[in-house]
């Protein structure tokens, strides 16, 4: 125990799959080598099935998209037919219990890309594993492409469909918060990790992020702020200074300080379906994001997610102040470090508009 408080004092935690649903994977299915053949009846001899999986414990919902997309497009050069299973290889937004009627976590949120399901696959002649490491530094090696709003990869957002009730869920909020007049900032304000993730740029502090609002209301006419963050601070912030101009969904929020945990979410289990939902509201603020006239944003996997799934053309406003050490260790406390200091004297740079 104190050595696994000291671990996560020196460099931070990474989120993991629920300890019920990991201690009940069929060991079976780590025996499958990827894109080897193997036949698991006799049904669709002529057809070839590709089952899509994940390396334990995955990662945010949208860099699991990310990964899937990619081996989507070896599908689709090969003919394939993808089935997505993250039933038999669970990740970090399994739940306890089934979601509408599935155990899946993909079909908790999207539609399989195909007419054909699970069990379809597994009563087949010839079915093929994918690869399931998903790494930044293989990924040039397995051509695989890291950004979700890549040119190849928006050539086939076809097959990713989330499913209809959060589209309509998400046209609910925003006929409610909004007028047609209006002229949105979609804000996504992350914090959590990405304090501490090394080799990612820092996301701003509050300050900073409230001076990039007003000039972008500014030179940009907008006059209503939609606001997606992870910490309650940051929300806090943001409510106390524009108040009626702000807009955000009612999702879980957490408490983050110097010595916590920076993956509280999924330390915790506060509530009903708890994982499910972590993985809903990641969908939903991207869904209303996608309708929103204009994004500002450090670069994240719901930003790109809203990218894919808008219809009208938005205006681009990414930010940057700098990137994080490379160094576990380090990157756990630089982001307090340069928040404490002056710019001279190496606090955090000026706004970099990308």
């Amino acid at each position: 125990m104190i050595i696994s408080h000291l671990k996560s004092f020196l460099r931070d935690e990474l989120a993991d799959v629920l300890p019920e649903i990991k201690s009940n994977i069929n060991d079976r299915f780590s025996e499958y080598e990827p894109n080897k053949i193997y036949n698991f009846g006799d049904q669709n001899p002529d057809k070839t099935f590709y089952i899509i999986n994940r390396n334990i414990p995955g990662g945010g919902l949208f860099s699991n998209v990310t990964f899937v997309l990619n081996e989507l497009k070896i599908c689709a050069s090969k003919n394939f037919i993808p089935i997505i299973d993250m039933l038999n290889f669970p990740l970090i937004y399994n739940d306890l219990n089934p979601i509408n009627g599935t155990e899946n976590s993909w079909e908790y949120y999207f539609d399989q890309p195909t007419t054909y399901n699970l069990k379809d696959a597994y009563n087949s002649k010839n079915v093929m594993f994918s690869e399931n490491e998903f790494k930044i530094d293989s990924a040039e090696s397995k051509n695989y492409i890291l950004e979700l709003d890549s040119p190849d990869l928006l050539k086939i957002r076809h097959y990713l469909k989330p499913k209809k009730n959060f589209y309509e869920e998400a046209n609910i909020f925003f006929k409610n918060s909004f007028n047609t007049s209006d002229k949105i900032l979609g804000v996504h304000f992350r914090g959590t990790n990405y304090k501490t993730c090394p080799r990612h740029a820092f996301c701003l502090t509050p300050k900073i992020m409230i001076e990039n609002i007003n000039y972008l209301m500014k030179k940009f006419n907008y006059n209503k702020i939609f606001l997606c963050t992870e910490e309650k601070l940051f929300l806090n912030k943001l409510k106390e200074y524009y108040g009626e101009k702000l807009s955000f969904l009612d999702t879980y929020r957490v408490h983050i300080n110097l010595f916590s945990s920076h993956v509280p979410a999924f330390k915790d289990y506060p509530r009903e379906n708890h994982r499910y939902l972590l993985g809903k509201e990641s969908l939903m603020e991207s869904l209303i994001l996608s309708k929103c006239h204009g994004l500002t944003y450090v670069k994240t996997n719901v930003i790109s997610a809203a990218k894919i799934f808008t219809e009208i053309k938005q205006n681009d406003h990414p930010v940057n102040i700098g990137f994080n050490s490379n160094n576990r260790f380090i990157s756990r406390w630089l982001w307090y470090v340069k928040n404490l200091l002056p710019k001279k004297m190496g606090g955090f740079k000026e706004i970099t508009y990308e």
